[in-house]
């Protein structure tokens, strides 16, 4: 029964991923085994070594050493993993250059439901709220339906505190270059059978700038965030609810210059300032999620209840009222019963889904009012034989979705329609254990993606943009089958992995300019579907020749085609560029919970040439590379950690670039210099502190 109290908090807040993910400069030294680390897979839960589809963990230790302006930027620095941005507050994930609708984000055990079909909806988390992050690359539709064609972040909650204990975190950053203030306040306790955490943070930012453009007018920002989570610990199990508010408010970069000067036209006279111009959003999300865990005698039964309401406002002409304003609700459930392992045999099965209700409440319109129901059916096992584990499953989706017609000023702006999608989505996977530090990798998936509400249906300005859009109700789903392969290699103070793979999907849903003009002074963007290939792959290795060095590099490429069509479409839009990253890390002191470090990163990424330049949709981007420099320790007194420090230097040369996915680079040309388009952040130097609340960490 001890056991238990001391396990079960951590199981019920805590994904075993949290739990057992070491620091990357453990994983080499010999005190941890990369391959140890556990996480999501098919059939429940499983090591690293095990899992047939490539998995990236990012550690909290991680996250506190990256310079990043909001959690998806954090992310983007990991192999396969791009962004696209916005400024400096709005990024969306691209997983192994598929985005957008196709990667699912999951917190708090739900998929995050946020409007994110939009070109700047970004992802409403709090990076503090996040203990350890699960990055699934390729098809897990099996597991989570429509929408995981790219594959699937998953953000774990951090963990609690231990039993019998209360404590908690302070965490304050400042940001150079954009006067970013941060800071979040988490407290909690562990205490006969309940279990309790609050955490609030904010997080506010001005223009950043770079040496080309000087500042950025609106691209500021602010951020606010509050959660609390409840849990209940007995015999049979446990039972948890998490109530999450989540408010951000960018300003959007629309890039306007004077025609004789090219200055960036600013709607404050301060453009250092942290108050919004115009245009501006304010994004609220809030909710609420309810886990039970029963132990039963050969496995397990869970149960997740959530519901989701997200409410987005954009103010163009003013800052009192608002042109556009959406609101979504989500109710989402998941039930599942998994099995304890048996003779090697491991399976799970269950239902889960989602009821969604979305409504327009301002005066213009993008998307129509509409209703959605969706629900899917799954079985999954895997089973251990010697060197071998084999895992798979099939799983049946069918979507109903019904929109309403919408008369805007006598015109008929949107014609009422009802679809219905289903999909059978199957995965088979297997890792073979060649040696003991060589492991092999196969999987083959089949994705499902139903078009969004936008694609079928848009018809209006896309404010942030700067584009009408344009959608099409007769689009039939996306499939995809795609096949990885994957070679991990551990010896000692050396660890070698590659991974690839081939990903053709039918039906892809994409974006393109088009020539004729609806609104006058905004470019026209329709969507169109077809057939693509991508196939590409991330390799990398990680060395600890002498044990407080430490040497890393990794290198991702993806390649995208639409088939059959002329030279200027040939590419998928928004194909991240190659990249290669390399690391130097020396640790000065690497004992028990003391450390100090100093690192060195080169960040590069090559020309990206696979462009969609059809209508001028998208141009080639030149290469760039960025140094970066960083160093933390941790601060005793007495033989308790009182803090910790960390400092990163961004982009130490103040290079001027533009990274191939982001949105600003189409923004108005400068007259006098010829570029086009807004550049990225030049030089940041970011300060980190944490402080421990409570009794502290002892030595």
């Amino acid at each position: 029964m001890k056991i238990l109290k001391i396990l079960l908090p951590l199981a019920m807040c805590t994904p075993l991923a949290a739990q057992n993910v070491p620091d990357t400069n453990d994983v080499l030294s010999g005190q941890l085994k990369l391959n140890e680390v556990v996480v999501h897979c098919v059939a429940g839960k499983t090591t690293i070594k095990h899992s047939p589809l490539p998995v990236t963990v990012v550690n909290a230790n991680t996250l506190k050493q990256t310079s990043s302006s909001n959690i998806i930027d954090a992310l983007a620095k990991q192999p396969g993993v791009s962004q696209v941005a916005t400024g400096g507050g709005i990024s969306k994930p691209v997983i192994r250059g598929l985005g957008y609708n196709r990667v699912l984000v999951v917190k708090d055990g739900i998929r995050q439901e946020g409007q994110q079909w939009g070109d700047e909806h970004g992802v409403e988390i709090d990076a503090h709220d996040v203990g350890s992050v699960e990055i699934i690359k390729g098809p897990a539709s099996l597991m989570y339906g429509s929408d995981a064609m790219a594959g699937v972040i998953i953000f774990n909650n951090t963990p609690t505190q231990p039993l019998g204990t209360v404590g908690g975190n302070l965490d304050a950053e400042y940001h150079t270059n954009n006067g970013l203030i941060n800071y979040s306040l988490n407290l909690g306790g562990n205490h006969n059978s309940f279990v309790w955490d609050i955490r609030y943070s904010d997080k506010f930012a001005h223009a950043y700038k770079n040496s080309y453009d000087g500042y950025v007018p609106n691209s500021q920002f602010s951020e606010r965030a509050i959660a609390l989570r409840l849990g209940l610990i007995k015999k049979w199990g446990y039972s948890n609810l998490k109530i999450g508010y989540y408010n951000i408010n960018p300003s959007i970069v629309e890039g306007e210059r004077d025609s004789i000067t090219g200055n960036l036209l600013s709607y404050n006279d301060n453009v250092a300032t942290y108050k919004h111009g115009l245009p501006f959003q304010k994004v609220f999300h809030h909710k609420a999620v309810s886990e039970t865990f029963v132990n039963l005698k050969k496995g397990y039964i869970k149960a997740i209840v959530g519901f989701q309401h997200n409410t987005r406002q954009e103010y163009e002409e003013t800052p009192y009222d608002y042109g556009l304003c959406l609101h979504l609700g989500t109710i989402n459930y998941d039930l599942r019963y998994v099995s304890n392992v048996s003779y090697g045999w491991k399976y799970s099965s269950g239902i889960n889904g989602m009821l969604q209700q979305s409504s327009n409440k301002g005066e213009e319109y993008l998307i129509p009012d509409y209703r959605l129901a969706d629900i899917g059916v799954f079985a999954t096992g895997s089973k251990s034989l010697e060197r071998w584990n084999f895992s798979g499953g099939l799983r049946f989706d069918y979507r109903y979705l019904k929109s309403d017609s919408l008369i805007d000023d006598g015109q008929l702006r949107f014609r009422d329609f009802s679809r219905n999608f289903t999909g059978l989505t199957g995965s088979l996977g297997a890792t073979y254990l060649i040696t003991d530090g060589l492991t092999a990798k196969f999987n083959i998936a089949r994705g499902f993606r139903a078009p969004n509400i936008s694609e079928l249906s848009a018809n209006g300005q896309h404010e942030g943009t700067l584009r009408y859009e344009i959608g099409n109700r007769n689009f039939v789903p996306e499939y995809s089958l795609q096949a990885d392969f994957g070679l991990d290699y551990t010896y000692r103070w050396l660890l070698v992995q590659v991974s690839a793979f081939a990903n053709s999907v039918s039906n892809y849903i994409y974006t393109h300019r088009i020539d004729s003009v609806v609104e006058p002074g905004l470019m026209t963007f329709a969507y169109s579907q077809g057939d693509a290939m991508l196939w590409g792959f991330e390799a990398g290795f990680d060395a600890h020749p002498v044990n407080p060095l430490h040497l890393g590099a990794t290198f991702s490429y993806v390649s995208t085609h639409l088939r059959n069509q002329p030279a200027d479409m040939s590419h998928l839009p928004l194909t991240p560029a190659p990249r290669l990253t390399t690391d130097l890390r020396w640790d000065i002191i690497r004992h028990g919970i003391k450390k100090a470090y100093v690192e060195a990163q080169l960040d590069g990424y090559f020309a990206q040439k696979q462009c969609f330049t059809a209508f001028d949709t998208e141009t080639e981007t030149p290469a760039y590379a960025l140094v970066n420099i960083s160093a933390g320790t941790n601060i005793f007194v007495r033989g308790r950690k009182i803090a910790e420090i960390n400092v990163i230097v961004s982009n130490l040369f103040d290079v001027c670039y533009q990274n191939h996915l982001s949105r600003l680079k189409y923004c108005d040309v400068n007259a006098l210099t010829g570029r086009r388009g807004v550049f990225d952040m030049g030089r940041n130097i970011v300060f980190k502190l944490t402080v421990p609340l409570g009794k502290g960490t002892k030595e």
